[in-house]
């Protein structure tokens, strides 16, 4: 473990709190010239999902920062102009593409991998490459199939050609279409200056946890290492090299770091009011968001019904720079239905409200109903309030 100097600066909890949100882009008034593209690129990575109910995750997240942007205009900013590349990063995410030279590391150490959950039949990653720069951009299934039965993990030797060579960085996805990855070639669709900036792997290491850095504001070194899924012996070997500087946080009893720049300024501006998505980088870790926010959070969709206790695709509320309540949507039609609501207290029933409506506004939806509120005595509160904003 790398000896970490002793921090020349202190920082109440309540300092890294709004530090972490104005990092996040979710203080402050949003860059809206840079848009989508911006919101990219200041947070370093995008989380991709399969789930979709108000909007895929990759959606939600440039929403909470500006408002309501125009869904196509989202996946045309990510798309566009070789602007962006999905990769193995927190999880899959859209990444910018400048960072391609920096997951070198990572494409080296899969090609280095001892053993794999699928076989590769003989031929068929040869294949995959030649009908690829034959054909052009292809999805698995224009590849030649992407599955061998319909169970999801039963992949066809094709899609266990095209997935290997994406992860050696032979070939790249630019795209998403109707949630099906799309394939080319990476000599097509990365830059020439930035296809053969082969990085080694302190270098890489360097930069992504610089990045991480400059993402989170401050965080421990576990917090560092989550967001691009580092391991810890990774960051330790690079972060005094980093650019980065050690802090102590009050209350958090552990090592951190923050970003020089993060700590020139104080952290001000308007807080947005906002549904997150639970693959928000804002709220990626969940020990950093009890940390910080004093908020548990995890996604049930996973869990059984019947063990759920916020619901499917529970959205913590954002407002007022604190995680105030959480809502579990749906829609029907034209409405946004809040499944079930959960305040903390009635000081929250205006910025839910506002986070509803707004939602459903950028859905076009045009109304919203609620169904079950966690705290019975506020659902009149709640509805007053849903009523006053919709008119």
């Amino acid at each position: 473990m790398t000896t970490q100097p002793r921090p020349t600066t202190t920082l109440t909890a309540d300092e890294a709190r709004r530090i972490a949100l104005r990092a996040q882009g979710l203080l402050g008034a949003p860059d809206r010239r840079a848009g989508v593209r911006g919101v990219l690129r200041h947070l370093g990575a995008v989380q991709l999902d399969t789930i979709s109910v108000l909007a895929r995750s990759h959606e939600l997240v440039p929403y909470a920062r500006l408002g309501a942007v125009g869904r196509q205009a989202v996946e045309a900013a990510y798309w566009t102009d070789a602007h962006a590349f999905e990769y193995w990063s927190h999880a899959a995410c859209i990444l910018p593409i400048e960072e391609w030279p920096h997951f070198a590391f990572r494409r080296r150490a899969y090609r280095n991998r001892p053993h794999w959950h699928h076989e590769l039949p003989d031929g068929a990653y040869d294949q995959v490459i030649k009908q690829l720069r034959a054909e052009g951009p292809l999805t698995a299934t224009e590849l030649g199939g992407a599955k061998k039965t319909n169970d999801w993990w039963d992949w066809s030797g094709t899609k266990v050609a095209v997935e290997r060579a994406l992860m050696y960085g032979e070939v790249v996805c630019v795209e998403r279409r109707g949630w099906k990855r799309v394939y080319d070639l990476a000599e097509r669709a990365v830059p020439d200056a930035l296809l053969h900036d082969e990085l080694d792997d302190a270098e890489c290491l360097r930069r992504l946890v610089r990045l991480a850095g400059e993402s989170l504001g401050v965080g421990t070194r576990a917090d560092i290492a989550d967001y691009h899924r580092l391991k810890a012996e990774q960051v330790d070997a690079v972060i005094a090299d980093s650019g980065l500087v050690p802090v102590e946080v009050e209350g958090w009893g552990r090592p951190a770091w923050a970003d020089p720049a993060a700590l020139a300024t104080p952290p001000r501006g308007r807080h947005r009011t906002t549904l997150l998505s639970p693959f928000d980088s804002l709220i990626w870790e969940r020990a950093r968001t009890e940390r910080i926010f004093g908020f548990t959070h995890r996604l049930e969709a996973y869990v059984p019904k019947p063990k759920r206790v916020h619901g499917y695709f529970a959205m913590p509320v954002l407002a007022g720079g604190r995680l105030v309540g959480r809502v579990d949507p749906a829609r029907e039609g034209r409405t946004l239905v809040a499944r079930q609501v959960t305040l903390d207290g009635p000081r929250a029933v205006p910025a839910v409200a506002q986070a509803l409506v707004e939602a459903a506004t950028w859905v076009n939806c045009t109304n919203v109903r609620v169904e079950r509120v966690d705290a019975p005595e506020l659902r009149e509160a709640l509805g007053r309030e849903l009523a006053g904003l919709l008119g």
